[in-house]
């Protein structure tokens, strides 16, 4: 079986973008197409079958190699110190940062467009350098060819302006962060509308293939160490189609695999070595992760800006809350937008693939986790976190994404009580922590499938309030975990939307707002 096996564009345009080679390459192409264009031109003046404008240059060979040599010079020295003192001050911010930064800085377009602007301006005036010499009628002196020398000098100083102008601007913290939003954001796009639910059915069930997969299936070993930076789902169910197998792949991209590990199972085992030769070109490996099909990655950098400014050594409490914002904003959008497929099925419905992906739970959990535990007796902090939890509750779409909130808010709320020394501190953190249970309770009210399960709750809550009764309250507490009053159940759904709502102005008006 052989297949032809192609790259994601996704993954390709980002292993193209992240290196310093490929514009400057581009440009030095285009210096050389320039040089001939001008250099035909110059001899066609020098024949005398051309005139040139009056003001191109028209100086002797001498002058000529003089100018070229010393903006040859001058470009190739300039390059070399900017990029340098601008590495320096990279590496510098990195450590506030993280050392992802100096990827970042390689990744950016006018960082490449700079440097081969340079280049590309010295190998030109080093092929006109050359192309002077004795001559039919006297020396040749490429005239035309110098003017645009000279053009392109005064070009790359405008350049360098303009870089220096963006390096300034792009090392400030804000910049940086709205940044890696900005790539989360496009990543979340992007990949909600790659993943996609095959509506055809066929074949055994998802918990039959399981079944058979768990039983007896083929093992594919990863053949090299490092990230799983994409893997292409077309293509393995195209392989699996083929053979007639089921994949299940054991790591997403953004996971770290060892040569010689499991990296698929397949089913039947008797497919697994056609599958594994195929396999080995639909995924790739790398030593570092990357934002194709790998959302948490860009989480991660903002946790752990976040962090890095939380430390004492930097002790930078208001980045910490630019990060918290953005986050908030990101899952804003993954809570709305983002609903991975882990089942993907062929043309005929039967399914070929079955893939790891992340959740919305454990999003949520690399956002605030390791922010909230380096937070601790920091109120400001706690409170941020908790705004933007209500945010992101407005925003959440089903049950299970509240309750994955409402956890966060709980533990973020347990580590206030525990570390925060000053009372009035904590009764803060408890209003906007009263802001996060009313979004709950507001967004409940708007969501039609929690309200039949509400009513059809209703006789669970009047039993759970006899069980209270009996059991020191813990019946009431079940209930009121979920945003069902007990105390309301006995009067009906009606009574249950007034309680929730009082419950809503109470909060608002303990956190001073007005609605």
């Amino acid at each position: 079986m052989t297949l032809r096996i192609a790259m994601p564009s996704a993954w390709r345009r980002e292993a193209l973008r992240t290196n310093l080679w490929l514009v400057p390459t581009v440009e030095i192409v285009l210096a050389a197409a320039l040089f001939v264009v001008t250099y035909a031109l110059d001899r066609a003046a020098y024949d005398g079958t051309l005139s040139l404008p009056s003001f191109v240059n028209s100086g002797g060979a001498d002058a000529a190699r003089e100018i070229l040599t010393a903006i040859a010079a001058a470009v190739i020295t300039v390059v070399t110190l900017v990029f340098s003192i601008t590495i320096v001050t990279l590496t510098l911010a990195s450590t506030q940062f993280g050392p992802r930064m100096l990827r970042n800085f390689i990744r950016d377009r006018i960082t490449q467009f700079t440097l081969g602007s340079f280049v590309a301006t010295f190998v030109y005036s080093i092929l006109v350098l050359v192309s002077i010499g004795p001559g039919a009628h006297g020396d040749f002196v490429p005239h035309l060819s110098i003017t645009i020398c000279l053009a392109l000098v005064v070009l790359d100083v405008a350049v360098l302006v303009v870089f220096i102008d963006h390096i300034a601007k792009s090392i400030q913290l804000p910049r940086v962060i709205a940044s890696i939003a900005g790539d989360l954001s496009r990543a979340i796009e992007a990949d909600g509308s790659r993943l996609r639910a095959g509506s055809r059915t066929a074949g055994w069930s998802l918990a039959e293939v399981t079944l058979r997969l768990d039983e007896d299936s083929g093992v594919v070993v990863a053949t090299s160490s490092g990230y799983l930076q994409f893997v292409r789902i077309d293509t393995l169910i195209a392989i699996s189609s083929a053979s007639h197998a089921v994949i299940r792949l054991l790591h997403r991209p953004g996971h770290f695999v060892v040569a010689g590990e499991p990296l698929a199972q397949v089913w039947p085992a008797a497919a697994a070595p056609g599958v594994a030769r195929a396999l080995g070109g639909a995924h790739a490996t790398g030593p570092h992760r990357t934002l194709t099909q790998d959302l948490s990655f860009a989480v991660d950098q903002l946790v752990e800006i976040a962090i890095r400014a939380l430390s004492p050594a930097v002790n930078d409490t208001f980045t910490a809350l630019a990060c918290i914002d953005w986050l908030g904003d990101a899952l804003c959008n993954i809570a709305e937008h983002w609903h991975p497929v882990s089942v993907h099925r062929d043309a005929s419905g039967h399914v070929r693939v079955i893939t790891v992906t992340v959740q919305f739970r454990r999003l949520a959990e690399r956002a605030h986790d390791k922010i909230r535990q380096a937070s601790r007796a920091m109120p400001a902090v706690m409170i941020r976190q908790l705004d933007g939890l209500a945010k992101v509750m407005s925003h959440a779409t089903s049950t299970t994404q509240r309750d994955v909130l409402l956890a966060q808010a709980d533990m973020i709320l347990r580590a206030s009580e525990e570390s925060v020394p000053e009372a009035a501190d904590r009764a803060d953190v408890r209003r906007h922590y009263d802001l996060v249970e009313a979004a709950n309770s507001a967004a409940t009210i708007g969501d039609p499938r929690r309200q039949r399960q509400d009513r059809q709750g209703e006789s669970n809550c009047l039993r759970s309030a006899g069980a209270a009764g009996r059991g020191g309250g813990r019946g009431q507490k079940g209930c009121a975990r979920r945003g069902i009053s007990c105390a309301g159940a006995g009067s009906g759904y009606l009574d249950e939307i007034v309680t929730r709502l009082d419950a809503i102005v109470t909060a608002c008006s303990r956190s001073g707002s007005h609605h």
